[in-house]
């Protein structure tokens, strides 16, 4: 038995590396300084099978609060399904302080007229890429009516692939006095 202990310590590596995903997240967190002070105009987040995150500038609000635009790409014949349905609004790696609230969210395939679109109330609990189309994009809407801190993070949930579960990225914002608006930072 003795002879085999080496092989068996090497078993879970290898069985990981015959599933063939080789998925590294890249910066699940966005903010690279404390300061935050970069202001980039969007930020993707690549996930297994080709699937694709990418958070867009936010629209400041009379108020002090924000609207914020998600989109997810999936290619042909890929799905995704949300872990939870709520987009936290927190603290600098803190505690929550708002919850998003969606006001839209639509697909389409990217191969039809953007005119065309399928929209649904709330978030949808599965993403499903059209079979007409070499992608589909699905695009949420968001909204924090009250007034937001200078600086804060929204993190979308988690997705589900394949039976598998994937953070995604925790988008930071700040408020930038120049421009008198929020953005995304880093």
């Amino acid at each position: 038995m003795r002879r085999f202990a080496p092989l068996t310590a090497l078993l879970p590596p290898l069985l990981l590396a015959a599933c063939g995903n080789g998925y590294e997240p890249v910066q699940l967190y966005m903010a690279k300084t404390p300061e935050c002070r970069d202001a980039v105009e969007t930020s993707r987040f690549d996930l297994p099978d080709g699937i694709t995150i990418t958070a867009t500038s936010p629209v400041t609000l009379p108020d002090g609060g924000a609207e914020f635009g998600f989109v997810y790409l999936l290619p042909r014949g890929t799905k995704a399904q949300f872990a939870t349905l709520t987009y936290p609004v927190t603290q600098p790696k803190g505690p929550r302080i708002a919850r998003a609230e969606v006001v839209t969210f639509y697909s389409r395939g990217t191969n039809s007229r953007p005119e065309i679109v399928d929209s649904i109330e709330g978030v949808p609990k599965l993403l499903v890429a059209v079979a007409n189309s070499d992608e589909t994009q699905w695009r949420a809407r968001l909204r924090v009516a009250s007034k937001l801190p200078q600086r804060f993070d929204l993190t979308p949930p988690a997705l589900v692939i394949d039976g598998d579960r994937y953070p995604v990225r925790t988008f930071t914002y700040r408020y930038f006095p120049e421009r008198k608006a929020f953005g995304l930072c880093q």
